[in-house]
């Protein structure tokens, strides 16, 4: 079991920067896969990043193309925390961000994106919107 807590959503304008954090706790955290998803209002959850460890010393990362080079993932496993930092914020980047874990994330072929219905725990979700 895993319980997720997200931080650091609010209101930002646009071209700003805003950190993420989600705090995991309830089993070994290093071996978790992460990610970040989002959802508009009217619109799916979407996926946004995620990192994974692959048994050895490092992270894989993956990125929808809507955050490839203004979003970065990054996890601190003394911390148990995940986060996002994004920049050059963007008034579509506005949404509830969730934080979400899972065993093995479920990755599409093509684009590597993670698939919402492979994720086992979640977060409740933080508040994020760009004003223009």
């Amino acid at each position: 079991q895993v319980q997720l807590a997200e931080s650091g959503g609010g209101l930002v304008q646009a071209g700003g920067s805003l950190r993420l954090s989600c705090a995991a706790s309830g089993r070994t955290f290093s071996s978790v896969a992460m990610g970040w998803f989002r959802q508009a209002p009217g619109k799916e959850r979407e996926f946004v990043a995620g990192i994974r460890w692959n048994g050895d010393i490092t992270n894989y990362v993956d990125y929808a193309s809507s955050a490839k080079g203004r979003f970065t993932i990054s996890r601190d496993n003394d911390k148990n925390t995940v986060y996002l930092q994004m920049n050059s914020l963007k008034p579509e980047d506005t949404a509830v961000y969730y934080c979400a874990a899972a065993e093995r994330p479920t990755r599409r072929m093509g684009d590597n994106s993670w698939s919402n219905s492979g994720m086992g725990y979640w977060g409740k979700g933080t508040q994020v919107t760009v004003s223009s």
